[in-house]
């Protein structure tokens, strides 16, 4: 029997609208997950701090400011600066189409853009920590 996934939302830098990470939090605990909400404004070094201290699986960003491009990477590096390369980190937001390559290679697996239904994001999740 599969453990619960442990998922932690959190919105980084100075974006103050977290409608969508609300939205997408309660999707996720509907699904079955624990979710931990960090709040806004977070900076990358917290977010990592939290996911450690909380054990979770995956780190679930929603932006909207822009500031993906440094914000987004930061986080992975500190993750791999605390040897937790394994936590699956995701984001959702408003991410332009041509900043998701970068952002691949920065080592986030998921990108969402506004509107994806709520189910394929459960569904991702669900396959990247207990693949079939």
């Amino acid at each position: 029997m599969e453990q619960r996934i442990r998922v932690l939302v959190g919105k980084v830098g100075l974006d103050g609208h977290d409608r969508g990470a609300k939205v997408i939090a309660q999707a996720l605990r509907d699904a079955g997950m624990e979710v931990i909400y960090t709040g806004l404004r977070q900076t990358p070094a917290q977010i990592v701090e939290a996911a450690l201290q909380e054990d979770v699986q995956v780190i679930g960003i929603s932006i909207l400011s822009g500031a993906h491009g440094y914000l987004l990477p930061k986080i992975t590096e500190l993750l791999a600066q605390e040897g937790a390369e394994d936590i699956l980190v995701i984001a959702g937001g408003v991410i332009p189409h041509e900043d998701k390559e970068a952002l691949e290679a920065a080592g986030i697996k998921g990108i969402f853009s506004p509107g994806t239904p709520t189910t394929d994001i459960v569904a991702f999740i669900r396959e990247a920590v207990y693949p079939s």
